[in-house]
C-alpha cells in the first residue's frame, strides 16, 4: 500500500492546545501522527500492547502502520482506529536534535582555515588507528554467546530489538569503505535527501548506502500469490511502486515474474514454459533437487529471486548485481514441475573465504528441515572444493538460530563416531567448518574445559542425553539427510571476465 507522511495535515489539533512534545497526555485520533507510541490491540497475544506509529496512511480509510516494543520488525502491521486506546496516555515524540553546522565541506576540498593553513590530511598511522576503533572486519580466534546478527566481533545479543541494533550504512565500494573508516561520529542525514528519490535509487540501483534503515522502515507490499500459497510480507522489498497500490502481487513460481492483476497473470501463465529454475541439475533424490544458476547468464530470474527474498530478510539490501553470484536453489518435484523450497547464493570468488552469501528458506517450507539440509548442501559444495567455508555475516536472527544448530549437530556427532583424540583443526577439516565456528560452537556447548595445562573437549552428560531425546524425535517425525554420491558437481573455474559485469 502507498503510504505518506500526513502527519502535518492530521497531526494539528484544533482544540485542544498543541501536545508538548517528551510528554505524556491523552490525545485524539486527529492528534496522532508519526512517532507517538500508544497501547494498540494485538490479536496474537489478545492485549494491549505498547507499539509506535511508524507511518500513517489515508487511503479508503485511515491506517496506522505500527511497531510493538520488544517485538520483531517482522510482526510490524497495519491497524485500524478502532484498535487504538485512546483512552490510555500516549507518549509524544521527542524533538531530533538540530545538526551542527560545521565547515566540513570547505575542510574536505582543502580550503584554508580561519589561520590560513590547509586541513592537514590524515597519514595512515592515524587512519589505522581509527580504523581500529571501529574493528567490524577484524577476524577474532574465539566468539561469545552474544553473537547476535551484527559482524563478527560485534556484541549485539540475541535478544535485542531490531530497532535498537547499531545502524551501519552499506558500504559498496572500496572507496566509500576508506571513505567510511576515515569518518569519526554518528552518521549523519546527507543534506537534500529525499525518502521519494532514495525508495526510486534503491529500486532501479539496489543501492540503500544512504539511510537505510529509514526508507526499509515499512513493508510495501500486503500481500504475495505463489503457487497455491498466499504469503504475507515480513519486511520491505524495492518492487515497482505500482505493484505497492495491489492489494495482491502475483508471482509465478517458476520464471518469478511479477503482476499486479490476476487477469495479466493467468495471461503469463497460460505462456510460460518454464518449468523448473533455469541452470544445471546437479543433485537429485526422492525429495528434493538443486539447480545451480549462474548470475550473469540468468540475471533477470536471479534479480527476481532477490526481490522475492528481500520479502523475508530484513538485512538483504543488493539485488541489482548479480552477475559475481552462484545461486544454488532447492526444489521440490511433482507432475506440474519443480517447486521452489528455498536458496543460497555464494561468490563465485571470496576474499574471505564465505561459502554462502545469503541463505533464505521460504516461509510456506519453513520449519519442516529444510533450512537445515540448505547450509549442509553448502558445506559438501566446501568439501568438493576442499575448503573451509562460513556463512557471511552479518545473519539474520532465523539464520543465526539455524547455523547454531547444524553446528551443533555436525560437532556432536563427528565426536561420537571418532574413538580417541581428536584436534579443533581435524573437527574443522572434516566438517568443512572454520575453527572459529568449532570454537563457538565448543564454547556454547560448554564442551571446552582446562585441564592439567591444556584445553581439552569434554562430551557432557547433558549433551548425551539431549542428543538421545532429538534422536527418538527423528524417529517419529523423520529426519532430512543429503547422500553425497548424488552430487554430480565440480567446483566451476571463472575467467575475470565472467566474475563481474559484462555489458
Amino acid at each position: 500500500m502507498p503510504t505518506r507522511d500526513v502527519s502535518t495535515e492530521i497531526g494539528t489539533p484544533t482544540a485542544p492546545s498543541e501536545p508538548v512534545v517528551g510528554e505524556k497526555s491523552i490525545a485524539t485520533l486527529a492528534q496522532l501522527r508519526v512517532g507517538v507510541k500508544l497501547f494498540v490491540f494485538h490479536v496474537n497475544s489478545g492485549e494491549h500492547r505498547l507499539a509506535e506509529i511508524l507511518s500513517i496512511s489515508t487511503r479508503k480509510e485511515p491506517r496506522y502502520y505500527v511497531h510493538y516494543n520488544e517485538f520483531n520488525k517482522r510482526l510490524d502491521e497495519w491497524v485500524t482506529p478502532d484498535r487504538l486506546d485512546l483512552s490510555r496516555e500516549v507518549e509524544w515524540p521527542r524533538p531530533e536534535k538540530a545538526a551542527k553546522k560545521t565547515e566540513k565541506a570547505g575542510k574536505a576540498a582543502g580550503t584554508p582555515s580561519a589561520g590560513g593553513r590547509a586541513q592537514k590530511r590524515p597519514n595512515k598511522d592515524s587512519r589505522n588507528r581509527r580504523r581500529s576503533t571501529i574493528g567490524l572486519d577484524d577476524p577474532i580466534v574465539v566468539q561469545t554467546e552474544n553473537i547476535g546478527d551484527g559482524d563478527v566481533g560485534s556484541v549485539v545479543g540475541d535478544d535485542m530489538d531490531e530497532d535498537e541494533q547499531p545502524e551501519t550504512p552499506l558500504i559498496k565500494t572500496a572507496k566509500e569503505r576508506e571513505k567510511k573508516d576515515a569518518e569519526i561520529g554518528e552518521f549523519r542525514q546527507p543534506e537534500g535527501f529525499s525518502k521519494e528519490n532514495e525508495i526510486e535509487k534503491l529500486r532501479t540501483s539496489g543501492s540503500m548506502t544512504q539511510s537505510a534503515h529509514e526508507i526499509s522502515r515499512v513493508r510495501n507490499l500486503s500481500k504475495i500469490q505463489m503457487g497455491k500459497f498466499e504469503l504475507e510480507p515480513w519486511y520491505f522489498s524495492p518492487y515497482p511502486v505500482e505493484y505497492t497500490e495491489e492489494d495482491v502481487v502475483f508471482i509465478c513460481e517458476f520464471c518469478l515474474s511479477y503482476y499486479g492483476s490476476a487477469r495479466r497473470f493467468e495471461r503469463h501463465r497460460g505462456k510460460c514454459t518454464l518449468l523448473h529454475p533455469p541452470g544445471n541439475e546437479i543433485y537429485r533424490d526422492a525429495n528434493v533437487s538443486f539447480f545451480e544458476i549462474d548470475g550473469r547468464r540468468q540475471r533477470v530470474w536471479c534479480r527476481n529471486l532477490c526481490l522475492l527474498s528481500k520479502c523475508f530478510l530484513d538485512h538483504k539490501t543488493l539485488y541489482y548485481d548479480v552477475d559475481p553470484f552462484l545461486f544454488y536453489c532447492m526444489v521440490t518435484r511433482d507432475d506440474y514441475g519443480c517447486h521452489l523450497i528455498g536458496y543460497f547464493s555464494k561468490e563465485k570468488e571470496s576474499a574471505e573465504g564465505y561459502n554462502v552469501a545469503c541463505i533464505l528458506t521460504l516461509p510456506q517450507y519453513q520449519r519442516h528441515g529444510y533450512g537445515k539440509l540448505l547450509i549442509a548442501f553448502s558445506y559438501e559444495l566446501s568439501k568438493r572444493e576442499g575448503k573451509l567455508g562460513s556463512p557471511e555475516k552479518p545473519l539474520s536472527d532465523l539464520g543465526l538460530l539455524s547455523y547454531r544448530a547444524y553446528w551443533q549437530d555436525t560437532v556432536v556427532d563427528l565426536l561420537l563416531e571418532v574413538k580417541g583424540e581428536i584436534t579443533i583443526d581435524e573437527l574443522a577439516s572434516m566438517s568443512a567448518m572454520t575453527t572459529t565456528d568449532v570454537i563457538h560452537t565448543l564454547q556454547n556447548l560448554n564442551m571446552l574445559r582446562y585441564y592439567k595445562g591444556q584445553h581439552v573437549i569434554v562430551l557432557t552428560d547433558a549433551i548425551l542425553s539431549q542428543k538421545e531425546r532429538q534422536k527418538e524425535r527423528q524417529k517419529v517425525k523423520g529426519y532430512r539427510t543429503l547422500d553425497p554420491n548424488n552430487l554430480q558437481w565440480k567446483p566451476p573455474v571463472f575467467s575475470a571476465a565472467s566474475r563481474t559485469w559484462n555489458w
